[in-house]
């Protein structure tokens, strides 16, 4: 049971004349012995917590930064009108602002025997999984003196999935992709190292892709057509481990590189390739593998990228290496996204490096600080001078380390958050154009 205001402002309003005119124990008795009798009567009348009954339905997942829906429905089986203050608690992360969590607090009239449909706002600031937590009812009486309370859990989960910002570059890449396939309208000899086909040959062709052999069978010159490489496997490699967790900017380094993941993702099931996913600091934190090309292996990746988080733990190159070779049993290209610090590379990747490079074409993608190059590029002062020798540094050990990784047969992509996508793409691309995949 909770009292309101309205009830303490009556004990109050009727306390003062006794205590001015006759301030006795009989005149306190007189005014609070109404008082209690109408609280309790209050409470009789006003509609039962424990037995409301409610359901949920609405969004099931969301993209960050994208607004969701969840529709709360409460029957009244009781034969009182239900007149209550409501509360559908989720977490904080729920939201972006503490304004938007207003959303979550309604009031709520059912008369007896009916039901009403309430909605809450959701507007993620976080990925992962978001559960409802408890509904807590506060039912008021008719004089709205006292009130029951109470709570029930009714379980939802709003899974809050990437935002996959670098969607916008996926156009202009399947525009490139589609030239050296050779299916644009414009005239233009489509590049890759697959024979897709003959035809007659015509003025300003290539005579290197004469045929020959089937000229001599037919009466016109033949030339053969190409293609891109298609149903080559990619397994895409998530370093999840501690230096995953550091910011750029305003996210995390996992969270662009989930970015990037997802463009690669979509632009090789485009192309007809199969796509692997696989994240590892020092065990398996998330697999996609047997999943075909197509928009089924980028809904399964986005899903399983939704949970995943950075693990405060120093990577196991040898572990990582170990299952990545376990999920890429034939030739794949494989793409590595981690940090090109100096220590976890040196001491970490290169000593087991050879064991990629020699089945597989490894591409090691990297997120790069842009304060840096603000830094580097500092003049003026003594700080300034200070943090461009830093800056610079800094750079020069970055790309020390890459050519250590190139020195192995590695294609490095060291970019910013923002480019990183983008980047990666074109390197993927380019590979695919070279016939290396």
């Amino acid at each position: 049971m909770a009292l309101t205001g309205r009830a303490a402002l009556l004990a109050a309003l009727g306390s003062l004349p006794v205590g001015i005119v006759a301030p006795s124990w009989t005149g306190m008795l007189a005014v609070n012995a109404p008082l209690s009798l109408a609280i309790l009567c209050d409470y009789a009348l006003a509609a039962p917590v424990r037995t409301l009954q409610f359901t949920r339905n609405g969004d099931t997942s969301v993209r960050l930064g994208e607004p969701a829906t969840v529709q709360l429905t409460v029957t009244n089986p009781s034969r009182r009108k239900l007149r209550a203050h409501l509360r559908d608690a989720w977490p904080p992360s729920s939201w972006t602002s503490e304004a938007e969590q207003a959303s979550s607090r309604h009031r709520i009239t059912v008369p007896a025997g009916e039901r009403r449909r309430l909605t809450t706002f959701l507007r993620p600031s976080r990925r992962g999984d978001r559960q409802a937590d408890r509904v807590t009812v506060r039912s008021f009486g008719p004089l709205g003196l006292v009130a029951r309370q109470g709570g029930h859990r009714v379980p939802w989960t709003v899974r809050v999935l990437p935002p996959f910002t670098s969607r916008k570059h996926l156009p202009s890449r399947l525009a490139r992709l589609r030239e050296l396939d050779g299916r644009t309208s414009v005239l233009t000899r489509g590049e890759g190292t697959e024979f897709d086909s003959l035809r007659a040959y015509v003025p300003g062709d290539d005579t290197r892709s004469i045929d020959w052999r089937a000229t001599a069978r037919h009466s016109a010159v033949a030339v053969r057509t190409w293609r891109p490489e298609r149903d080559r496997h990619i397994l895409i490699v998530l370093d999840t481990g501690r230096t995953s967790a550091g910011r750029v900017g305003d996210v995390p380094r996992l969270d662009a590189a989930m970015d990037a993941t997802l463009l690669l993702t979509a632009l090789a099931a485009r192309a007809g390739d199969r796509v692997n996913l696989l994240a590892y600091d020092r065990r398996v934190r998330a697999r996609v593998q047997g999943k075909a090309a197509g928009g089924e292996v980028l809904s399964s990746v986005v899903g399983a990228l939704a949970t995943l988080e950075p693990e405060l733990v120093e990577t196991d190159a040898r572990g990582l290496s170990t299952a990545a070779l376990a999920s890429a049993p034939r030739r794949s290209l494989i793409v590595l996204l981690t940090s090109l610090d100096a220590a976890p590379i040196e001491e970490g990747l290169l000593p087991v490096l050879p064991q990629l490079t020699q089945r597989h074409t490894v591409l090691v993608a990297a997120v790069a600080d842009p304060k840096v190059e603000t830094m580097a590029g500092a003049r003026g002062t003594v700080e300034s001078a200070y943090e461009a020798a830093a800056g610079e540094q800094t750079r020069a050990q970055r790309r020390r380390t890459a050519d250590q990784l190139r020195r192995y047969g590695v294609t490095v992509v060291d970019a910013g958050p923002e480019e990183l996508a983008p980047a990666l793409a074109d390197a993927y691309l380019a590979l695919k154009a070279a016939g290396r995949l």
